[in-house]
């Protein structure tokens, strides 16, 4: 790690700038060091990133968070999240997915890695009064600290539709979505009376995302193993977000010229012009250690029927699209 860092940290350098002045495009990755599970998202008129620092699961007991006018130009914020706040994560603090709501800043995340009911952790929230923190603890204890149907309580999502906030998570190829109180102190049944409504869909494993466009709803989710060649993101539509989701097929896995194990992901929209971005990790070529893993972008784009078309990763990355 000590070695590639060096190297990671000069490409970022001379990917954005040259003698003349600032690139067009930030290249990949887009910022410099090892981090996986990007969540992108627009506040006012800037971008963030959000993800997992990737290092071994006791080392995991922070977020930074990284921010930019652009999509070209990022600026790190360092240990907006750290465990110390947060009396009950002990480790593996994976994949944050934040909202606003009533000017404050709530951040979704998984801590701990349980692998049973019996186990301490899941997911919980933090909440801060702006985007790059300081998040402390919202709740004191985690949100969701069992296994409902066979789902691993990581890899959370913060979905809104109309007024209604849901969260959609699950590991162990198990995906539940649950309706959120508005205070997301708890959850509201659903109209059969239950609370975890299993979702999953064909070869899910995780990585959850959502998003509505054009009145459709687009469920996305990583599949493979996410040590592996065959990590990857597939999608399908409903016109629900409850589904039924029938899988359509592959739009980002790996190219073995450029990196491998591309997946975990999420997609930023400009907010005025429709116009998608997908955020994704990947691992860097010649890097075989599983935490060796690096944050990237590319355009998303759809078909004239709607259908998101296969993305093609690169190392240019994406060219400047400021918020006017």
């Amino acid at each position: 790690m000590k070695r590639i860092l060096p190297l990671l940290m000069t490409l970022f350098c001379l990917q954005c700038y040259s003698q003349d002045g600032p690139m067009v495009t930030a290249g990949n990755p887009i910022f410099p060091g090892y981090y996986a599970d990007p969540e992108g998202i627009v506040f006012g008129k800037t971008y963030w990133v959000y993800p997992t620092y990737s290092a071994p699961y006791s080392k995991q007991v922070f977020f930074d968070a990284f921010s930019s006018p652009d999509l070209v130009h990022w600026t790190k914020h360092e240990h907006i999240l750290d465990t110390v706040n947060v009396k009950w994560a002990k480790r593996a603090v994976w994949a944050p997915s934040i909202i606003e709501k009533n000017g404050k800043y709530f951040m979704f995340f998984g801590a701990n890695d349980i692998q049973n009911d019996t186990e301490y952790g899941g997911i919980g929230i933090a909440v801060a009064d702006s985007p790059d923190g300081p998040f402390i603890d919202y709740l004191g204890k985690p949100l969701i600290d069992k296994f409902h149907n066979g789902a691993q309580p990581i890899d959370q999502f913060i979905y809104k539709d109309g007024n209604q906030y849901y969260l959609i998570y699950g590991g162990w190829q198990h995906c539940n979505i649950v309706r959120l109180k508005s205070d997301f102190t708890g959850f509201l049944p659903f109209d059969d009376g239950t609370i975890f409504k299993e979702i999953t869909p064909e070869k899910y494993v995780e990585g959850p995302f959502m998003f509505k466009r054009n009145g459709k709803y687009y469920f996305m989710w990583s599949e493979g193993g996410w040590t592996g060649p065959d990590y990857s993101v597939a999608y399908a539509i409903a016109d629900s977000p409850f589904g039924p989701f029938k899988r359509v097929g592959k739009i980002l896995e790996q190219n073995a010229a450029i990196a491998t194990g591309a997946g975990h992901h999420s997609v930023i929209k400009h907010p005025k012009k429709d116009e998608y971005y997908i955020v994704y990790h990947r691992r860097p070529l010649g890097e075989t250690d599983r935490n060796a893993r690096v944050v990237c972008i590319e355009k998303l784009e759809f078909d004239a029927s709607g259908l998101i078309k296969p993305v093609i990763i690169t190392n240019e990355g994406v060219k400047a699209n400021p918020i006017k």
